[in-house]
């Protein structure tokens, strides 16, 4: 008798199936009050296979052939066989979680990074753990959680809560990543170009015509807010551009913004940067209702959805977000990370109908300074 076929991948994959599937049920019928589920073992003995490959199937990017992966898998649905998290943690001494502390959830930008960051961890089997620090709380006692539930890597999403001596306790011991933070040459930091960023911003302005720029800040203090201030400030005088005014609530907030604006208005700019979308939006608002909003322009910073409305039409600075989760993903599962600290991703001018209209001045438009 010829055995080839008998013994080919797709006959030899049902064979196991079927006999993990009686295996299973004689089990059961031998026990039917059992409410054990079936375990790794189990499933490796009832299909032919090791328990270590096993583990390799449900265990995203490990070495194992497709078939094989397969094969497991569908024996596994078939059984309801479901692989034991915490017996896992016990034997790779892993626990699969990235604690992702924030603490200033209030700014659009926050939880549309959150969402694709938590969905590109999920897809190479990472679980995340938030913390939410709020000014004022004990920190420590917040952070606590990190330790217990033994994290296997911390991701700093602009926390500026945390002092230095704060952020070294909650890192120990554990790989670390700051998500736009600066200012931690000691850990690795994925961020926007905000110089960049900054620097397009007003290169688009001088393009339109405006020589006249305010500025309403956000965290002036935090590292992201000055290099933003700076890098806008160094083009102005490169270009030759006034600064009639900066102001700040020291937010990122919508009523921030509406105050802001307000404040700039009697210095008659004719366009005002503002240092994010959410700043921008409530600014926008406030000029429509002091009548202005068709002499002064302005940008923001981020591009958040609210700003493609066609009510703010804002023209603003894309913050690259799938980069900045591709590579914060890279940088959490690669075995060695490498020498380089800071990765500063370039974005994305996309203009709009907020520096459409007409300028004030009539300054003519002189060629654009290198």
């Amino acid at each position: 008798m010829c055995l080839c076929n008998w013994f080919s991948p797709c006959v030899s994959a049902n064979y196991w199936n079927i006999a993990a599937a009686r295996g299973i049920g004689k089990l059961r019928k031998q026990n039917p009050k059992a409410s054990k589920p079936v375990t790794s073992r189990q499933l490796a003995a009832l299909i032919g296979v090791s328990q270590s490959a096993v583990s390799r199937a449900f265990t995203p990017g490990s070495s194992i052939a497709a078939p094989l992966r397969d094969r497991i898998l569908q024996s596994a649905r078939e059984i309801g066989y479901q692989p034991n998290a915490i017996a896992s943690m016990l034997t790779t001494r892993r626990t699969n979680i990235v604690g992702l502390v924030v603490s200033d959830m209030s700014n659009p930008f926050y939880p549309a990074l959150l969402e694709q960051l938590t969905q590109g961890l999920q897809r190479v089997g990472l679980q995340t753990l938030m913390f939410n620090i709020t000014p004022g709380a004990n920190i420590e006692e917040q952070l606590v959680a990190i330790r217990t539930y033994n994290v296997d890597a911390v991701v700093i999403i602009s926390a500026t809560v945390l002092n230095d001596r704060t952020l070294a306790w909650a890192t120990e011991g554990r790989r670390a990543l700051l998500l736009n933070r600066l200012g931690h040459d000691d850990i690795m930091t994925v961020c926007c170009d905000n110089t960049a960023g900054a620097r397009c911003l007003v290169d688009h302005l001088y393009e339109t015509g405006r020589r006249r720029i305010g500025y309403v800040a956000g965290l002036t203090k935090s590292a992201i807010g000055m290099t933003r201030y700076s890098a806008f400030t160094s083009r102005l005088a490169e270009l030759g551009m006034r600064l009639t005014g900066t102001t700040s609530q020291e937010i990122y907030s919508y009523d921030a913004g509406w105050a802001g604006a307000l404040e700039l208005i009697p210095q008659k700019p004719d366009a005002i940067f503002f240092a994010s979308d959410i700043l921008a939006l409530g600014g926008l608002d406030a000029m429509k209702q002091a009548g202005v909003a068709r002499e002064i322009a302005a940008v923001g910073f981020d591009d958040i959805p609210m700003s493609g409305w066609p009510g703010y039409s804002l023209t603003t600075y894309r913050q690259p977000i799938e980069k900045i989760v591709d590579k914060t993903v890279e940088l959490l599962t690669v075995a060695e990370p490498g020498p380089t600290r800071l990765h500063a991703l370039p974005g994305e001018l996309v203009v709009r109908a907020s520096t459409a209209i007409e300028p004030r001045s009539a300054a003519a438009l002189l060629p654009l300074a290198p």
